[in-house]
């Protein structure tokens, strides 16, 4: 998977610089100050969540944009991590399977880049998407009754 997304990224004109684990990407952190970091939940040696911990930690990393990429975002490897990081602010996550069109909208999205008008509406889709999923998942049953019933009015 970081293989396909490196491609995507760079057919796309990116720089990237890959890591295998969070120790090698912390490590990379410290060397170069990237303008975007993409990353899983679930990664070797350490997870995403406490990846983004030790960001935090510093103030001139705290405000790296981050887009989470995950196939666990519903299981017990990443659904309490995917809580803490979405309520703590790095915003975006995308499940897997990702398209490549969707991950470049959203990470142009991310960065305010110039995007095409079908780019942006990618984006769009994917942020609403996102911020969908996590009030979704925060919801309690009378919130998500009291949705449903008005989703289903909207018909």
């Amino acid at each position: 998977m970081r293989e396909f997304l490196r491609a995507a990224l760079v057919e796309s004109g990116f720089d990237v610089i890959l890591a295998e684990d969070g120790n090698i990407a912390l490590e990379e952190v410290k060397k170069q100050v990237p303008d975007l970091i993409s990353l899983d939940l679930v990664m070797p040696k350490k997870s995403g969540a406490k990846f983004h911990r030790e960001l935090s930690k510093r103030k001139e990393w705290s405000k790296i944009p981050i887009i989470i990429v995950t196939g666990h975002a519903r299981d017990d490897l990443g659904k309490s991590d995917l809580k803490e990081l979405t309520m703590s602010g790095p915003g975006v996550y995308l499940e897997k399977p990702v398209k490549p069109n969707n991950y470049i909208a959203a990470i142009k999205k991310i960065l305010k880049m110039d995007t095409t008008d079908e780019e942006k509406e990618t984006a769009e889709t994917v942020h609403l998407q996102s911020d969908l999923k996590n009030i979704i998942d925060s919801a309690d049953p009378e919130t998500l009754k009291k949705l449903k019933e008005m989703i289903n009015k909207t018909k």
